[in-house]
């Protein structure tokens, strides 16, 4: 039987880690040698750095140079595995989703809480769930952790050493590994829209607002001022923000700026919908977006990509009406 051809790109991240004099740092890919021989007997492997680096030292750079080392190395392969920090990988697994439209092979963003070189690693096994859904054959961008395998623009990390780090939030899981293998939900698998392409192009300039009670309103003016053009605010409830103040002054500022405002929920779940409450449709009117079940990652990188793009406020509008790749629950 031939073997499916699988391409693992290293990021770095704790997978990848050994300890070192101030404490456990990323190695290149020779670390994960023992484990690699155990998936050889099952997949061609090739094996590939991309850079290393601690995830929390990730930037829209680095997601950038992922996707283009995803896309030039695709040929030739039947799916790619991408080992990540887990800090930040919901963040990297989403924006990737976002620059490359169309991928036409599954990618599959992977890592650890503990060490490979640690004998009671969650490694070895979230490797193998991430190589057996790259030889799937269902193109598209997903993590694979603990068993259990999500779209990568609806996980988000919920645990900081939990084994089960990573869940899909608002969205049923793409496969899980059971007594049977690993099982595909295909209906939960959105097909890809048209050619593969690379549209790596991203504005940094979004900020990520959590909303407090009695939050300074002079904060708008200053994201404005530092040259942000995209604010994404984790409001209360559905959508609730502070009406009564001076917050609904600084917003209307901010969009009359050219700014496009994203309003989601800090609630894990569920959406936010501006439309039920007086405060929510005082913001549609002034011209906020909603970011309904969106995490607040997929949120910020899809706003992220659309200035990257060159997008004017009305476009990005009506972008965020759309689901690109399973992001949002379509209205």
């Amino acid at each position: 039987m031939n073997k499916k051809k699988i391409l693992l790109l290293t990021t770095g991240g704790t997978i990848a880690c050994l300890p070192g004099g101030e404490g456990l740092e990323p190695r290149h890919s020779d670390v994960m040698e023992r484990e690699l021989d155990q998936l050889r007997t099952y997949y061609d492997v090739t094996v590939r750095d991309s850079m290393c680096l601690d995830s929390s030292n990730m930037r829209p750079e680095d997601w950038q140079q992922i996707a283009v080392d995803i896309y030039n190395n695709r040929e030739g392969f039947d799916g790619i595995v991408v080992s990540h920090g887990t800090d930040t990988m919901a963040y990297t697994a989403s924006a990737v989703t976002f620059m490359l439209p169309g991928i036409d092979l599954p990618v599959v963003f992977t890592g650890s809480q503990l060490p490979l070189a640690d004998m009671l690693s969650d490694g070895p096994d979230n490797l193998r769930t991430a190589f057996a859904m790259a030889a799937s054959g269902h193109p598209g961008v997903f993590l694979a952790f603990d068993r259990k395998v999500m779209l990568g623009c609806r996980a988000v990390k919920v645990r900081a050493s939990g084994f089960s780090a990573f869940e899909s939030v608002n969205a049923w899981y793409a496969g899980t590994v059971t007594g049977m293998g690993l099982e595909l939900r295909q209906e939960n698998i959105p097909k890809p829209q048209g050619q593969p392409r690379l549209l790596p192009r991203l504005d940094k300039n979004v900020f990520l607002l959590k909303l407090t009670p009695g939050l300074n309103p002079a904060i708008f003016d200053m994201l404005a001022a530092m040259g942000y053009k995209g604010i994404v605010i984790e409001a209360f409830g559905l959508g609730g923000i502070n009406v009564l103040g001076k917050s609904l002054r600084g917003i209307r500022r901010a969009v009359e700026d050219g700014i496009s405002v994203v309003v989601t929920t800090q609630c894990l779940y569920d959406a936010s919908d501006l439309r039920v409450y007086q405060v929510g449709n005082r913001l549609l009117e002034l011209g906020v977006i909603q970011g309904r079940d969106m995490t607040s990652e997929a949120a910020m990188t899809k706003l992220m990509w659309a200035l990257g793009q060159g997008m004017d406020p009305d476009e990005i509008r009506a972008l965020f009406e759309k689901n690109l790749a399973g992001e949002v629950t379509a209205s």
